[in-house]
């Protein structure tokens, strides 16, 4: 019981060490109770939600299939269920807005991509529709509302008969912008209403289970020769699939590794802390070893400090993280996926990990700084611990160097040298904090120019999308356009390899300046006719060169699968919405027509822009219309999902500087006790006292930074990397107003925690101090 109240007591008189120990912990706890709730519960539900609704392993297209084809094609080996179904697209107008719908087919006793209905019941009869809930809440439908939806063909009106979600959709798109894109269904008795016959156009396929896919889709391709066969997809390509995949991987990641750094800065700290204490207290452990205390007993005491920042740390940082950073993860999630009822809530089994790697943590720290002194005799622990032998320093070696050197700058750098080791763990602690700070303001930086590069990349007022068919060489212009270049979009898929992916090819002409085109370096790079400009995620991902030959195969039916080697002309910093680019003359040596389907327009003045836009929305011909706003909200968006959890680092990583910054001055100050005590003896005023060991604050602070500046660019390509993708690229070059605020908010905690120290330095006993063995 009385080593319990010393406990409390001790932990009183370092009350400033205790907690700054205690929010390094809560930190670490914060950041993985968070980060590993969202991964977890994300990886867990989706791997539920995917095998329920049975999210199909490959989807294959065709321009049209019979019933008996896909029977005849289920016998294939691998395949345990096969389903077809129709899939085109529609269109919606609004008053402001024109809208997409990708529509598909309910095959009978369907269990490939099943439907999670949220209100009302499955379409049963022709003349209904199910919507996706969440485009049917940005519009205002109801279930037993009329819906009219329109295609190249003709229009169609249905009842809403239900509201849900399809597997198969939980990432829309990157914005997961809903009210511009949503999915519907429609019964599989409505197909001849829509094709005036009865034919399928897509077979959805589940596998068996370790069956290898790629040899399966081989074996589809093959037995389709007598069909028309356009394409395939494998459940691992598709953009619901991948996206998912990457996030749960790259969450997961984040919550190993950052609480781990912080638990070691924990760790460091503690190491310096327990050290101090038990130093400090010499006297008090030969008093209780003369007791007849065992050294076992004594050691357990000790242990306490740890143990009891530990468990509040772990306790304060969990219970922040349930209300921060859970009710944040839940909003995002929403924003991000399509996730039916899938709700996060901290597991009381969260707060053990923390506990026990913090305690670990601070149990060996406090082992290794008391296993000396619990060795020595109870008379010789009882008496003071002499001072170190200092040797010369090498500097005080060379001829002429040593002497100029003021005295208060002499007893700095022997101070330094005599605790080379704790100075070495106190300007590790500083390093790693320096590092999260640069990461983090690095990363935030990296998303808002994201954003921005939206201004520097399309300078049109307008993009005008034509309906299918449609000529723009012969289309009229109205007044007020200063400029104005045509472009075509096709559907794409990359091949390295084994390796495939989906990608964009824009075709314009090479005097296009109202699309501009960037190198790593932020050099303009333009145009030209014998090869293809490649945006850098692709490049970075598989490892393309300039000069290097690329394949290339369209995916649109007409174009009948062809493919193309072209020609890298350039690598192209595209932060959003990457596409290859060439021109029409390019793209005419592979034998393949150019046919505009969009028009850049740049208006002359604002007041044009509104009489020229009013003509297009006019203009029958028009499919869609849209601007610069829409190619910045998906820049926005990804800035907005990941804003909070940088701004809570950056924030945490300035709680960890200040806590490991104000630590290891206050045990500097306890481990000069005796030298400051001499100088104020010898009549040292308190500003030169405090002065001595500011400078040598700054000095550790500066090699700390020093340090820091690589190993923060390796830190900081390491969480671009994360973020990445071929679809979303991040700067990966850290700005140097980053690293100067990084280094200026590092140097102020420097100062600030001198300022907090400096009652310690008043209240040092100068008796007491000197009472040492020479």
């Amino acid at each position: 019981m009385k080593l319990l109240i010393k406990l409390a007591r001790d932990i009183k008189q370092s009350t400033g060490q205790f907690i700054a120990l205690v929010l390094v912990i809560a930190v670490g706890t914060f950041f993985y109770g968070g980060l590993v709730t969202y991964s977890d519960k994300l990886s867990s539900y989706t791997k539920a939600y995917f095998k329920e609704h049975n999210l199909s392993d490959l989807n294959v297209f065709y321009s049209q299939i019979s019933k008996d084809d896909v029977v005849g094609l289920s016998t294939v080996e691998g395949i345990t269920k096969m389903e077809g179904r129709y899939t085109f697209d529609a269109t919606q107008a609004f008053d402001k807005d024109k809208t997409t719908l990708k529509i598909h087919s309910i095959p009978v006793n369907n269990e490939i991509n099943t439907l999670t209905i949220i209100e009302g019941n499955i379409p049963s009869h022709k003349d209904e529709i199910l919507l996706d809930s969440h485009y049917a809440e940005e519009h205002q439908y109801h279930v037993g509302d009329k819906i009219s939806i329109n295609t190249v063909e003709r229009d169609y009106t249905f009842t809403i008969s239900g509201l849900g979600e399809n597997v198969e959709y939980t990432k829309k798109n990157e914005t997961q912008n809903h009210k511009a894109f949503g999915v519907a269904y429609i019964a599989e008795e409505t197909i001849p209403e829509i094709l005036d016959g009865f034919y399928y156009n897509e077979i959805m396929i589940d596998a068996n289970s370790g069956y290898d896919i790629d040899k399966l889709g081989k074996s589809i391709e093959a037995q389709s020769k007598q069909l028309p066969y356009l394409n395939q997809v494998s459940k691992e390509r598709t953009f619901n699939y991948s996206k998912i995949t990457e996030t749960i991987y790259n969450n997961g990641m984040m919550s190993k590794v950052i609480p781990l750094v912080l638990f070691l800065i924990s760790a460091i700290i503690l190491f310096l802390s327990m050290s101090r204490i038990i130093d400090s207290q010499r006297t008090q452990v030969g008093i209780m070893k003369a007791l007849g205390v065992k050294n076992r007993k004594i050691m357990l005491h000790y242990m306490g400090y740890p143990v009891m920042a530990s468990l509040i740390g772990s306790i304060l940082g969990c219970a922040i993280a349930a209300s921060v950073f859970i009710p944040l993860v839940t909003a995002s999630s929403a924003r991000s996926y399509s996730l039916p009822d899938i709700t996060y809530s901290l597991s009381f089994y969260t707060i053990i990990p923390p506990i026990m790697i913090s305690s670990v943590f601070g149990l060996l720290s406090c082992y290794l700084s008391g296993r000396n002194l619990l060795k020595e005799h109870a008379a010789q622990a009882m008496r003071p611990k002499p001072p170190k032998k200092m040797k010369k320093l090498l500097i005080e070696r060379i001829p002429g160097v040593w002497s100029p050197i003021p005295y208060s700058y002499k007893l700095i750098l022997r101070n330094i040298f005599l605790n080379k080791q704790k100075a070495l763990a106190s300007s590790i602690g500083v390093v790693v904090s320096t590092v999260l700070l640069i990461t983090a303001f690095g990363t935030q930086m990296a998303l808002t120019k994201v954003a921005n590069q939206v201004e520097d990349v399309y300078t049109y007022d307008l993009k005008i999308n034509y309906t299918m068919g449609t000529s723009t060489t012969s289309l009229e212009l109205p007044f007020g356009i200063n400029n104005s270049y045509a472009l075509s979009t096709f559907s794409v898929e990359f091949i390295k390899e084994d390796d495939k992916e989906n990608a964009t090819l824009v075709v314009t002409e090479q005097e296009n300046n109202l699309v501009h085109f960037f190198d790593e370096n932020d050099n303009p790079i333009f145009l030209e006719n014998n090869g293809v400009l490649v945006p850098k995620s692709y490049a970075d991902k598989y490892h393309i060169s300039q000069g290097d030959i690329i394949k290339i195969k369209f995916t649109a039916p007409e174009l009948k699968n062809k493919s193309a080697d072209m020609k890298v002309l350039k690598i192209s910093t595209q932060y959003s919405n990457p596409s290859f680019y060439a021109t029409p003359t390019y793209l005419n040596s592979f034998d393949i027509d150019y046919s505009p389907t969009s028009l850049l327009v740049e208006a002359n003045s604002s007041t044009d822009l509104v009489n020229v836009r009013n003509f297009f929305e006019q203009d029958p011909h028009v499919d869609t219309i849209s601007d610069k706003n829409d190619l910045k909200q998906s820049a926005r968006f990804i800035l907005k999902q990941n804003s909070f959890v940088f701004i809570m680092f950056i924030i945490c990583a300035v709680i960890l500087s200040f806590g490991a910054i104000y630590t290891i001055s206050s045990i500097n100050i306890y481990e000069r006790n005796r030298e400051l005590a001499t100088l104020k003896v010898l009549g040292y005023q308190k500003n030169k006292i405090n002065r001595l060991i500011f400078v040598e604050n700054i000095i550790l602070t500066t090699f700390a930074v020093i340090v820091a500046l690589p190993v923060s660019g390796y830190v900081y390509s390491i969480v671009v990397t994360a973020l990445s993708s071929t679809h979303q690229q991040i700067p990966d070059k850290l700005n140097l107003i980053v690293m100067l605020t990084s280094i200026i908010l590092a140097f102020l905690l420097t100062i600030l925690s001198n300022l907090m120290l400096r009652r310690k330095v008043t209240k040092i006993n100068m008796i007491e101090s000197l009472k040492s063995i020479e």
